[in-house]
C-alpha cells in the first residue's frame, strides 16, 4: 500500500508543476505578443508608406490620394509617397495590395471599383470583403452629365427627348469599362429604358479630348475632371449624379430632381491595408485619415473641385466595410442586367 500511495503523489506532483510550468509559458507568450504589438503600435510608422492607386498619375483618383497623402506625411512623421499601378481597372493594384507584407507600409486607395470589380471580373484574384483591413472612407465625388457645346438641345428635358429620338446614333463616351463613367452612364441608359452608343477610351484624359473635339456626344464623369470646362463654358451641363445639388454648382439640379427618381451615382474613395494588419496600426491609420480629412488645405482642395469630405460616420473601417457591401449589391445589380464583364 505504501509504495503505490508514493507513486502517487509523485505523479500528482510532477502533474501539477508541468501545469505550472505551462501556465508560465502561456503566460509568457501571450506577455510576449502583447509587448511586440505594443512596440509595434508605439514605433509605427518607422519609415515611408506607400499608397498605391490603381490608375494613372493626374487622374480623379491619383489627386485625391496626393492631397491625402500630403497631410497623412505630416500626421505620422513619415512620407506617404503615391505609387501609379494602373491597369485592368486598378484589380492589378488591388491584387498586389492584398497580397503585401501585412504591416501597414502598403496600402490601398480605390473608388467604386473595390464595389464592382467583383461583378465585372468572374475571375478577381482578390475578395473585397476578406483580403483587407478597412481603413475608412474619404472623399465621394459627385459626377456631372455634361454635353459638347453645339449639342441641338438646350437642357435636360430635350436633352432625353433627343436622345428618345435618336437612340443609338447618340455617341456615349467613357473612360473604359468598369470605369465609374462607364457604370454611370450604363445606369443612364437602364433608367431611361434605351441604349446609346457607347465608346470606350483608355481613360478619362482620352475620353475628355475626344468629346472636347466634338467626336462624341454625351459624357458623364467626375466633378474633379470637368468643373474647369464647366467653369470655362466649353461645355453644356445638363445635371449632377447626387440627389441633391452640391456646393460646387448651386445652380445646377440634379438628375433625380429632373425627373430620374433615385438616380444616383456617387465616387466614392477607401483606403484599405493588406488582410492581418494589426489592429493597432490600423487605428493609427484611421487616425491619420481622419485628421487629413479635417485639413483645411486637404478641405479646400477637394471644394474647389467639387468633391466633398466624407461624412464622419463612414469615415472608420465599420462605416468603409457596412458602405462597400452595400454598393457591391448594388451595382452587381447593374452590371448582371447590362451582360457586361471586363473578363
Amino acid at each position: 500500500m505504501f509504495k503505490p500511495t508514493l507513486m502517487s503523489a509523485r505523479r500528482r506532483a510532477l502533474k501539477s508543476s508541468v501545469a505550472v510550468g505551462l501556465s508560465f509559458a502561456t503566460a509568457a507568450i501571450a506577455t510576449s505578443l502583447f509587448a511586440s504589438t505594443s512596440v509595434h503600435a508605439q514605433s509605427y510608422p518607422t519609415k515611408p508608406i506607400t499608397l498605391v492607386v490603381g490608375f494613372a498619375a493626374g487622374g480623379p483618383t491619383d489627386i485625391v490620394a496626393r492631397a491625402l497623402a500630403q497631410s497623412m506625411t505630416k500626421t505620422l512623421g513619415q512620407a506617404v509617397a503615391v505609387d501609379n499601378k494602373p491597369g485592368a481597372g486598378a484589380t492589378i493594384a488591388g491584387n498586389l495590395v492584398a497580397k503585401a507584407k501585412p504591416d501597414g507600409y502598403t496600402l490601398f486607395i480605390h473608388h467604386n471599383g473595390m464595389a464592382t470589380a467583383p461583378a465585372l471580373y468572374r475571375k478577381l484574384p482578390f475578395n473585397p470583403l476578406t483580403d483587407y483591413e478597412y481603413i475608412g472612407q474619404a472623399v465621394d465625388v459627385p459626377m456631372t452629365l455634361i454635353g459638347r457645346q453645339d449639342l441641338p438641345v438646350k437642357n435636360f428635358e430635350e436633352l432625353v427627348a433627343w436622345i428618345k429620338a435618336n437612340k443609338a446614333k447618340v455617341n456615349l463616351a467613357n473612360a473604359g469599362l468598369g470605369a465609374v463613367s462607364h457604370l454611370c452612364g450604363t445606369l443612364f441608359q437602364q433608367t431611361l429604358a434605351t441604349d446609346l452608343t457607347t465608346v470606350p477610351f483608355n481613360g478619362t484624359a482620352p475620353a475628355l479630348t475626344a468629346w472636347m473635339g466634338g467626336h462624341v456626344d454625351v459624357l458623364c464623369d467626375q466633378t474633379t475632371q470637368t468643373i474647369p470646362h464647366i467653369n470655362a463654358g466649353k461645355v453644356k451641363l445638363f445635371g449632377v449624379t447626387t440627389k441633391s445639388r452640391i456646393g460646387a454648382l448651386p445652380n445646377t439640379p440634379s438628375l433625380h430632381e429632373q425627373g430620374l427618381k433615385d438616380f444616383e451615382v456617387v465616387v466614392w474613395h477607401g483606403v484599405y491595408a493588406p488582410k492581418g494588419t494589426p489592429k493597432p496600426v490600423v487605428d493609427t491609420l484611421t487616425a491619420a485619415l481622419q485628421t487629413a480629412l479635417k485639413d483645411p488645405e486637404v478641405v479646400k482642395r477637394m471644394k474647389d473641385l467639387g468633391a466633398e469630405i466624407t461624412p464622419v460616420s463612414k469615415q472608420t473601417p465599420d462605416g468603409l466595410r457596412t458602405h462597400l457591401s452595400a454598393e457591391i449589391d448594388k451595382w452587381g445589380k447593374v452590371i448582371r442586367a447590362a451582360g457586361q464583364y471586363a473578363d
